[in-house]
């Protein structure tokens, strides 16, 4: 182990000592490729989590340890009722960056790319295409698109990407050392690490440093730039240097509030957490132990302190280049995620904890008048509300799905939007021809209503309605005792996503 421990850093150091010495000069050099506009235009930073939820300081989580999002929180606006339109990264991400819902932009799995599936994808302008289009330095670091197959997109940058490609297996230490040299012999890669490595020894620490170069390298006088930043935690696998880990007394963090299916759930609402079972160190069909439970939740919030160390390094960098009085910053995950939840581990249902997702926004030039907004938001809204705020608003696409939610910064009392929209089929992670049913999910400011409907037949197959007056945690599924509710909320499904009106089916197994 003291080989494999010794190797391993030196290796992810020399790499990323490397990559800044070859791609910080790129960066540069390119923008004096662009005139200086002599605008005041306002940077933009836009950071992406992966697979967070809302486990963070600025929403209240009692155990998570993140001075850094604290901080950003202070100076900007949490978004307390951000939602994803699908809980998965590809079909997530590929709907927020381009700014349409998932059934428009035609990404439902993993490896579909929106310029095939998109209506006229291959000329679709996406997020940081419409800043580069408008004279913006555009660069890519991290996971920003997806990282499987041909899902990254090229067009939309100034210079090549970086750091956005490969398996989140490979990011481990285990899967970095030469077979050789490994302790143990694995099929994918550990669920978890916890080694005594600095921080370049993960992809995230590599990113959050080279992002960083680039923000202090910046030139004064250049034209405005987008930096799209995007990490790979806390997704699975919980891995992190061992200081993170030693954060957390294990025993101090709390179990999760429902650790229960809830009463009354239709199956079909359900899942077998295969994404964790498929991990080393992982039963793939027992119970996982109590013990077990409580190591992979302390994994999760060590991941989030790395991560939040990881945005802390980016924040110095704007204070001591002086670009933090002229660049905005958006901080979002992808989707949330459960971590023993309702017995689910991992993301893909339709329920609170996975659609909810961390939204701060931070505008030097906006005098922040309250800590928060509970005005409901998705994220198909941020493309454009961020160019709105930028100022380049006036020839957005015209089949943008999302609204410009920019006047919250100055007015977060407002109702701009009165529901949230969500998606899911299932099973997830199985061929296509083995799904049974789409769900859709409304969210509005007191109820959670999912229709689940046939693949087959298009036939309502399930319904699930949680009560978020008195039932934060969706523990009982009260679609039988209110009925009317469960109409209106039927009736909104169906306008939105252009559903037939048929019946519940007369039998269902689910």
């Amino acid at each position: 182990m003291t080989r494999l421990l010794s190797f391993s850093p030196k290796i992810a150091f020399n790499y990323i000592a490397t990559t800044c010495r070859l791609f910080a000069p790129l960066a540069i050099a390119a923008l004096f490729l662009r005139p200086a506009l002599g605008d005041d235009r306002p940077n933009v930073l836009l950071i992406v989590a992966d697979d967070l939820n809302c486990a963070i300081g600025p929403y209240g989580d009692p155990n998570a340890i993140t001075p850094n999002l604290d901080a950003l929180a202070n100076r900007g606006l949490v978004f307390d009722r951000a939602y994803c339109q699908q809980a998965v990264c590809n079909p997530s991400r590929s709907s927020f960056l381009t700014g349409l819902r998932p059934t428009t932009v035609g990404v439902d799995d993993l490896r579909k790319s929106f310029r095939e599936t998109a209506p006229n994808g291959a000329s679709l302008v996406t997020l940081p295409q419409h800043f580069k289009n408008h004279g913006y330095y555009c660069q890519d670091i991290g996971k920003i698109f997806h990282n499987m197959g041909d899902t990254q997109d090229r067009q939309s940058w100034s210079m090549d990407e970086i750091l956005h490609a490969g398996t989140h297996a490979a990011d481990t230490v285990h899967s970095n050392t030469p077979v050789a040299l490994r302790a143990r012999k694995l099929k994918k890669a550990p669920a978890t690490e916890a080694l005594n490595v600095p921080d370049t020894a993960y992809r995230d620490g590599q990113i959050a440093r080279l992002a960083a170069s680039v923000i202090r390298d910046y030139p004064d006088d250049a034209a405005p730039f987008f930096l799209g930043v995007g990490f790979w935690r806390p997704h699975l696998p919980f891995v992190a240097p061992k200081k993170y880990w030693d954060l957390y007394d294990p025993d101090e963090i709390s179990s999760p509030q429902l650790e229960t299916s809830p009463v009354d759930v239709p199956d079909i609402a359900m899942h077998i957490s295969r994404e964790l079972h498929g991990y080393d160190g992982i039963p793939k069909e027992a119970e996982l132990s109590p013990e077990l439970k409580r190591h992979l939740r302390h994994g999760y919030y060590a991941s989030i302190s790395f991560l939040d160390a990881q945005v802390g390094l980016l924040l110095n960098a704007l204070e001591a280049s002086g670009h933090d009085n002229d660049t905005i910053v958006a901080f979002v995950s992808d989707h949330g995620f459960h971590i023993g939840e309702k017995t689910l581990w991992g993301k893909t249902s339709n329920f609170e904890l996975d659609a909810r997702v961390p939204l701060i926004i931070a505008d030097p030039r906006v005098d922040r008048t309250q800590p928060g907004t509970d005005c409901l938001t998705e994220l198909v809204d941020l493309y454009p509300t961020l160019t709105s705020l930028a100022g380049i608003a006036n020839d957005l696409p015209e089949n943008l799905e999302g609204d410009d939610l920019s006047s919250l910064l100055t007015n977060p009392n407002q109702t701009l939007k009165t529901a949230a929209f969500t998606q899911h089929q299932h099973p997830f992670y199985a061929p296509r021809e083995k799904w049974i049913a789409w769900g859709y999910s409304v969210r509005t400011a007191d109820w959670r209503y999912t229709q689940w409907r046939s693949i087959q037949d298009d036939h309502v197959i399930a319904e699930e309605l949680y009560d978020h007056r008195n039932d934060s945690n969706e523990s009982q599924n009260v679609a039988v005792q209110f009925p009317d509710v469960v109409q209106q909320h039927s009736q909104r499904l169906i306008k939105h996503f252009n559903l037939s009106n048929k019946a519940p089916s007369a039998k269902s197994d689910f």
